[in-house]
This record gives C-alpha cells, structure tokens and sequence, in this order.
C-alpha cells in the first residue's frame, strides 16, 4: 500500500493521530530532504528508513518503489511540507499506481493552500494555481487565461520571486485585493492585506502564498442603488447596509453611504 501522508506545514504538532501511526507502520519513507523528514521524524520518535525522493530524481526513481509496492511493502511518500502531489513531487509515483493496480491512499493533514484561502477571507469558488511557471511566454499565457475566470485565485510564491510574481499578477490580472500570507502556522504568522498595484511591502522570508480575489464588477451607482434596496427591505439599517456593499464592492464604507443617502 502507498501512503500519501500530509505533513505539518509550520507548527510541528499540527500532525495527525493517524499520520503518526501511518509513518511508524510502514517499511521505509519517501522524502524530499532527509534532514528536513528527519527533524519531524524525531519530534515524534519514529525510526524507519528515508529514502530520497523528489522533482529531480522521481522519475528516474519511481518505476523501482512500484517495484516495492507490487511485492507487498508498505511505503508512505511525505514531501518537506504539507500533502504530497500539491506543487510538491508524487504525481508521477500516484500515477504509476493507478496505472498497476496498486493501492494507495490519502492521509490527511495540512494543505497552505486551504489555510492561506480560509485567512484572506475571500469567496468561493477557488482556483488553485500554484507555482507560476518560470518560461515567461507561459506565464504570461496563463495569466492572460486566468483573467476571464471569475474565481479566487491561489498562488504559491518563493522569496525570491515574490516581487516579480505580484508585478505580473498585476499586469496579467489587472489590479485586484490581494492576501498575501506568510509563515502559515507559525508563531510570526503574517497576513497582508493590499492590491497588486500597491504590492507586498512586507518581510520578504519564508515561503508565501498569495490569494487574489475575483474580479470586482462595475461599481455603478444604479447597482449600488438596488442594492442597497434589498439590504433596507432586509430591516438592515443605512450605517450596517453601507458596510456590507463596501466590503463586497471593495469599497470605502463612506463612500456608498454619500453616494446613495446624501445624494
């Protein structure tokens, strides 16, 4: 059987009862960096052996763990951070299973995406992006593809290309509210709030994850109007109303409340 087991993504106890038992049960562990496993291993005493396991060896290295799989061993594939398969290595292993028959499973845990999501506040549905790719025709191919879906978008940023990764949101994407979360878990969890033209001021350390929210539509003031409508009809008052149609719009609460009940 194939483990595909979730790890903590920060905060060392955020492991599963499960994942634990999972780790200590199996013949040996796949892992991106063995000292980075080895550090988890130990929090939690589990002694099985590491075997290297990532984006530049995989495909080379997987025909032989199936190999394993097919003569009765139990393997879990753990990545540095997080569930296995998401912008991690584990794809190809998962497919080379399905591919022979072979049982494999989910141990569920952490994921930076779903965290990053539920902080920003922003609405569903919610596209997963990822890594932006590092060709630059190809990201400007997606970007330009991603423009027209009327979606959350997630991406996930390194240090280094934070910067330029915002700059091209923003030239791809047009300027949008942005949550930029840093340091997901962690004792200096860090959550950023702007838009892409205003950019990520902010500590630069870390791996990043950045939503975006959708589109806003026109905020037209016959919309704000009818809007508005609905919210009074609902027993909301003016103040509570102006509120709830600026934090929608991505407006300024003082504003909707000229525009509409001073005008």
């Amino acid at each position: 059987m194939l483990y595909i087991v979730a790890t903590p993504i920060g905060n060392l106890k955020e492991i599963t009862d499960r994942a634990i038992e999972t780790l200590n049960s199996v013949d040996y562990i796949l892992c991106e960096d063995t000292r980075t496993s080895t550090t988890l291993l130990n929090a939690y005493d589990i002694k099985k052996p590491l075997k290297s396991y990532h984006k530049f060896n995989e495909t080379k290295v997987a025909p032989s763990i199936i190999d394993d799989l097919k003569n009765g061993k139990d393997i879990a594939l753990i990545s540095d951070a997080g569930t296995p398969g998401i912008s991690d290595p584990g794809q190809i292993l998962i497919r080379l299973a399905i591919d022979n028959d072979i049982d494999y499973t989910v141990v569920s845990g952490a994921s930076a995406l779903i965290n990053a999501f539920v902080l920003s506040g922003f609405d569903t549905p919610f596209t997963f992006v990822g890594f932006l790719p590092d060709n630059n025709t190809k990201r400007k191919e997606l970007l330009a593809d991603l423009k027209s879906i009327n979606s959350t978008l997630i991406f996930y940023c390194s240090p280094h290309s934070i910067t330029d990764d915002l700059a091209d949101m923003f030239q791809g994407l047009g300027d949008r509210r942005i949550c930029v979360v840093r340091e997901i878990s962690k004792k200096f969890e860090e959550k950023t709030f702007c838009t892409l033209s205003e950019g990520y001021k902010g500590l630069v350390k870390g791996e990043f994850v950045v939503v975006v929210d959708k589109p806003q539509k026109e905020n037209s003031a016959t919309d704000l109007d009818e809007d508005l409508k609905i919210l009074l009809g609902m027993g909301i008052s003016k103040m509570d109303a102006s509120k709830v149609l600026a934090k929608a719009r991505g407006l300024k609460k003082n504003d909707v409340y000229k525009n509409t009940f001073e005008n």
